[in-house]
């Protein structure tokens, strides 16, 4: 089963608009990456040359190049496609070789982690680059506004077993639970373990379900030190890394005018909610969990993350607590406004008038089971 990523159509815009001449895809492993560079190549109209460098033979033949080797390579190519371009040492050395000297040649790169792939393209490549992040498939890929009868009746199990798109070739719950516990293995992770500054995977694992146990929570970095056993600089090494990987991402606070607003808090939440569920081995229906107000409030976040990311919008994403307890779930800024939400199952007085007096012109509205389409729908 193929489900067109709307991602697709933003990467072939870019490859035909020729305003960039490299174009990046990060994104979790198992998110669907090389699925989406073999249907651009489908549809390009350009020659093109495909190299999976996690091969070990690629990886060599990249060991020694110059200019003229590299003409070799891509001799009769229109568009030099790399998957997990982050296994080749010196990429960015060579793609910009590339885009220096072959400027005939156009550039897809896709990777799964972004600590080795980022930090050598950053700076080769400043310019010369379009990046898109490739989520899990999201709610407005699979459904249309009007089929909202079926997305209410699907969020439950998206809400158990997350939105990878491998979980649609399961036919049996007790398959797609075995599969997702696999990934949640090593896999998932392989790029963080191959990493340089990583010594004991168990600390990883440990600190993944810590955080999986967390979600909606404020976390405190100390109290993960204890828990995992690492220091506290590890815990936040770890945790970037853990982003770095599309595993997790962080929700900062938002303070700007009082002084009784938390500032330096943060919360982590999943990018995924199967991986999620997964780690902690809990796949149960809502109806039976104590922490389906928390998978609803990271689920809702991330699909609100997938809408504007398909709609070419960037905002900045927040949290907003007092000492007091006023809160806000979500605050988004764009555009010069803020935009708070209450992310609820069901329809409950929200707890931040004072952000509304705070934040003259800014907005908060719940956001629940009966009304969630709006808001995760282009």
């Amino acid at each position: 089963m193929y489900i067109e990523r709307f991602l697709e159509k933003q990467v072939l815009f870019s490859i035909e608009s020729s305003l960039n001449p490299a174009i990046l895809v990060y994104g979790p492993r198992q998110v669907g990456k090389t699925t989406l560079l073999n249907k651009i190549m489908e549809r390009i109209s350009l020659k093109t040359k495909f190299v999976a460098c996690d091969d070990p033979a690629v990886k060599n033949a990249f060991d020694t190049f110059n200019i003229e080797s590299l003409k070799r390579f891509t001799a009769n190519t229109q568009l030099l496609v790399l998957d997990e371009a982050q296994k080749v040492p010196q990429i960015g050395t060579i793609l910009k070789l590339i885009i220096d000297y072959i400027p005939a040649v156009k550039i897809l790169v896709s990777g799964s982690s972004s600590f080795e792939l980022a930090n050598q393209l950053s700076e080769p490549l400043t310019g010369r680059k379009i990046t898109y992040l490739m989520y899990p498939i999201s709610l407005f890929e699979l459904y249309n506004k009007e089929q909202s009868i079926e997305l209410k009746s699907s969020v439950d199990y998206y809400l158990r077993f997350g939105l990878y798109p491998k979980i649609f070739h399961f036919s049996d719950e007790q398959s797609l639970e075995n599969y997702l516990i696999e990934l949640t293995g090593d896999y998932l992770y392989k790029d963080i373990f191959e990493f340089r500054q990583v010594r004991n995977s168990e600390h990883i694992r440990k600190l993944l379900t810590a955080l999986a146990l967390q979600i909606g929570q404020e976390v405190s970095y100390t109290e993960l030190s204890n828990l995992v056993g690492i220091d506290h600089k590890t815990v936040i090494s770890y945790i970037d890394l853990l982003e770095k990987s599309f595993i997790v991402f962080r929700l900062p606070a938002f303070a700007r005018n009082r002084r009784n607003e938390i500032n330096k808090s943060r919360k982590v939440y999943f990018y995924d909610m199967g991986i999620r569920n997964a780690l902690i081995r809990n796949f149960n229906e809502m109806k039976y969990r104590d922490d389906k107000g928390h998978l609803w409030e990271n689920f809702l976040i991330v699909e609100r993350m997938k809408r504007d990311s398909a709609l070419g919008i960037k905002k900045n994403y927040y949290f907003w607590r007092t000492y007091e307890q006023q809160e806000v779930d979500l605050i988004e800024e764009y555009g010069g406004t803020l935009k708070g939400f209450e992310l609820k199952m069901k329809d409950t007085k929200h707890k931040g008038s004072q952000f509304l007096e705070t934040y003259i012109g800014s907005t908060i509205d719940n956001i629940t089971m009966e009304n969630f389409e709006d808001f995760v729908q282009p």
